[in-house]
């Protein structure tokens, strides 16, 4: 089996990068958009709804820079306060 911790994520910048988050289903994702992206250029599409219809998930693609960049947006995701999960 391949240990994934051993090896680095080879990327070419820029790049196309895809996120998926997960809200309550009573959280607006434009409000948690514009709080991290602003202006930045992004698309937000609905994914899944969980079963009991609690919960919501998106995916946001948009363009990263470097992978300084790319890092930094997937932890200003997980730090926010309406979002679960961060994939």
């Amino acid at each position: 089996m391949i240990d994934l911790n051993k090896h680095k994520l080879e990327l070419t910048y820029p790049c196309s990068w895809k996120y998926k988050i997960v809200i309550l289903e009573t959280v607006n994702v434009k409000y948690i958009s514009k709080d991290i992206f602003g202006d930045r250029e992004h698309s937000i599409k609905e994914s899944n709804v969980s079963k009991k219809g609690k919960f919501k998930s998106y995916n946001i693609e948009l363009i990263v820079h470097n992978d300084d960049d790319r890092t930094e947006l997937h932890k200003l995701l997980g730090d926010h306060k309406d979002i679960k999960m961060v994939l």
